[in-house]
């Protein structure tokens, strides 16, 4: 099955739980299609870029879909028709990054319950050492 990226944004009067509610409800639609959601991040409120339906922020989610094209149509036909999101965008990739998205790396680590079903852990980026570089050079 090909594999997708999706990223949703809720209204920004939806409480938190309404957005984990609505998260889980997509989930399920994916799975009783036949498909898997193997990480959805909810990134938090966030600004928008310019106002969406006399909103200037919303609530994003992001999900990494491993499902036929059939079911992500369904997904994406009931964010269409869900009064409280207020845009979506799927994506297809290579293949699905097991690791946290940049957005939740720069989030703080109290907001872990956002994270649900991922198999990583936050890595930070790896520095190497200038020493390393230098012997690359020599050889």
């Amino acid at each position: 099955m090909p594999f997708y990226e999706s990223v949703f944004v809720v209204r920004p009067d939806s409480s938190p739980q309404q957005v984990e509610a609505l998260a889980g409800k997509m989930e399920t639609l994916v799975q009783e299609g036949g498909g898997d959601v193997p990480k959805t991040e909810i990134w938090g409120l966030k600004s928008l870029a310019y106002r969406i339906k006399k909103n200037r922020k919303g609530h994003y989610v992001f999900m990494n879909v491993d499902a036929s094209v059939e079911t992500l149509g369904e997904l994406e036909r009931n964010l269409r028709f869900n009064e409280d999101v207020l845009r979506f965008m799927s994506v297809r990739v290579d293949r699905l990054d097991s690791e946290v998205s940049p957005m939740m790396r720069n989030k703080s680590s109290r907001d872990d319950r956002s994270i649900r079903r991922n198999t990583g852990e936050a890595k930070p980026p790896s520095a190497e050492a200038p020493d390393a570089e230098a012997k690359d050079g020599e050889s």
